[in-house]
């Protein structure tokens, strides 16, 4: 438990004051509305549904605040840029934006549910007091409309009104289920098969958003829940005079004779979302502005394994180590936009990416680029965005694991230390890099063989040949593969990368990976990077927890990973 700490400490934290705000609007607003006298009248027709619709209500609210600040990326760059207040800790937590926005909506999938179906509730128990002929409180309530239009507490006036009817002719009912539906496309077509499978029916359903947010600001407008104003509480409260309702004479004298008066609860869903609406439309309004800014492709390399890199120069780009941008190509799609890491180095005049075909739009992208037509295709390019490879730099100890084409935010990271090494930068915080490449076949390796050759060489030319220690692991492989190996096994470089460290053959154990580690560093805080699948980022999770000491002068594994 207390290696787990060492790691999740502060998003435990945070996740509590989320669930506690949520278990806090939640259980307030159900007592509240269980047990106001404002709402005494209100509950004689439906019951505790008044309470369970109100409170959910609030949650929403509450949780559509909350929803699209995880995506505003400029907001989370600034946060985890030069601030103060940015440490290691907050930092790490911006690196859960989309892990957060996920729960969130999960959340808002789940009150929606219990909203609906308590109005659901709500709409069969007011059209039953209307059509009760059995003098009860609740028929009585219902028939307030017959003494005068403006007083009602039921919002069904006609025994001929159906429960269908209200919910898909009223602002409230039609509204409901228009979010209802737009909220459910949005959730279903998020999960992982949709996203890596059919990315654009996730993006196109994701702008969904827009419904949602504009439906939910006019759902509570018409104001068909209502209570005892506070008035009529003054002249006639429940408590006093609800018997006169029901036994009330023709000729009655009584104070409580008058009819109680009601009032509608005020629409208060714009409250909640209009300052993070405006702040997304800010966010929108500039990366529209970015994106309208000039992009020169200054040179197309097609590398091995059906891999493009794209070397563009855009006046005013300024990146840092292993940041990511999205990119836009009109010529195939004018709205899908696609992150990708940057290769680059922030010390070179130019930004890079390198595009791996995996998908419609990027086999179109690649297509598009080796026809080679005289004018390049048009590129639009927004960001850079920050992620947890920015922060690289300020570990002692780093060990940055990439998966096949996850080796991107790592090539920054190591042409940038190549650069520093160049300039002999005495700033350079970090002392040792282990750096671990997983590739299923041996084509991966060819475009970033020349990195690591370079890198090897200016490493022993400056003395500090023992900086990066790396390990490529070759995860498939034939018969051929392994012959050729054999018989090569004694020459100084290895036969599949032509580098000096030999490439392994199969996958890492990563308990041995970290031990060694562990020991090599008893005293020093680890920064583990990842860009890879899920699954090894659960493999490493469990490792950086196991090799981790809550002892301050003992080793500690921090695990990053990025996330799009």
């Amino acid at each position: 438990m207390g290696n787990w700490l060492v790691n999740h400490w502060f998003s435990a934290t945070v996740l509590a004051a989320w669930l506690g705000i949520n278990i806090f609007l939640f259980t307030y607003y159900f007592l509240f509305f269980d047990r106001d006298e404002r709402y005494f009248y209100t509950r004689a027709i439906l019951g505790s549904a008044l309470a369970w619709a109100r409170a959910s209500a609030k949650c929403l609210n509450f949780n559509s605040m909350l929803i699209l600040l995880p995506v505003c990326r400029n907001l989370l760059s600034f946060l985890r840029g030069t601030c103060s207040c940015c440490r290691r800790t907050l930092r790490k937590q911006l690196d859960h934006n989309l892990t957060f926005h996920k729960l969130v909506a999960y959340a808002l999938a789940l009150l929606t549910a219990v909203h609906t179906i308590a109005h659901l509730f709500n709409l069969e128990r007011y059209n039953h007091s209307q059509q009760a002929t059995d003098g009860s409180l609740a028929a009585v309530l219902s028939k307030i409309h017959l003494q005068s239009r403006d007083k009602w507490l039921n919002p069904i006036h006609s025994n001929q009104t159906t429960v269908e009817y209200m919910a898909f002719t009223t602002i409230p009912g039609l509204t409901g289920v228009i979010i209802t539906l737009a909220l459910i496309l949005m959730v279903t077509s998020s999960t992982e098969f949709i996203r890596r499978n059919y990315f654009e029916v996730f993006w196109y359903t994701h702008h969904l958003f827009l419904i949602y947010f504009a439906g939910l600001v006019i759902h509570g407008i018409a104001g068909l829940v209502r209570g005892q104003t506070e008035e009529s509480m003054e002249e006639v409260h429940p408590h006093r005079c609800a018997h006169y309702l029901v036994h009330k004479d023709e000729d009655c004298s009584h104070d409580c004779c008058k009819f109680p008066e009601f009032g509608s609860i005020p629409a208060e869903s714009w409250k909640w979302v209009l300052a993070p609406v405006l702040l997304y439309i800010f966010e929108r309004i500039l990366r529209i502005w970015r994106a309208q800014q000039k992009v020169v492709v200054t040179k197309v390399v097609m590398h091995p394994a059906r891999v493009l890199e794209l070397q563009m120069h855009k006046k005013g780009f300024r990146m840092e180590v292993g940041q990511y941008i999205f990119v836009n190509c009109p010529a195939i799609s004018l709205l899908e936009w696609h992150p990708f890491t940057l290769t680059s180095a922030p010390e070179e005049d130019f930004f890079s990416i390198h595009i791996r075909a995996a998908g419609d739009w990027t086999e179109r992208l690649i297509d598009t680029f080796q026809q080679q037509k005289p004018e390049m295709p048009r590129i639009e390019v927004d960001g850079p965005f920050g992620t947890a490879s920015e922060d690289v730099f300020q570990y002692e100890v780093a060990m940055l694991v990439g998966a096949g084409i996850g080796v991107t935010p790592f090539a920054s990271i190591l042409k940038s230390i190549w650069y520093k090494f160049q300039q002999a930068d005495q700033t350079l915080k970090t002392k040792k890099i282990y750096f671990y490449w997983l590739c299923r076949d041996t084509g991966a390796f060819a475009w970033f063989n020349d990195l690591l050759a370079s890198l090897e060489q200016k490493m022993a030319e400056s003395g500090k040949a023992d900086f990066l220690t790396y390990r490529l692991f070759l995860t498939g492989w034939d018969t051929s593969i392994a012959n050729n190996v054999a018989l090569r096994f004694d020459t100084a470089t290895d036969t599949v990368t032509g580098l000096r460290h030999k490439t392994i053959f199969g996958r890492p154990m990563w308990n041995n990976e970290f031990a060694a580690v562990a020991a090599a560093h008893p005293r020093s805080v680890v920064g583990v990077f990842l860009c890879g699948p899920g699954a090894l980022a659960k493999s490493l999770q469990k490792s950086c927890q196991q090799h981790s000491s809550l002892d301050p002068r003992k080793v500690k594994f921090y695990f990053n990973k990025e996330n799009f």
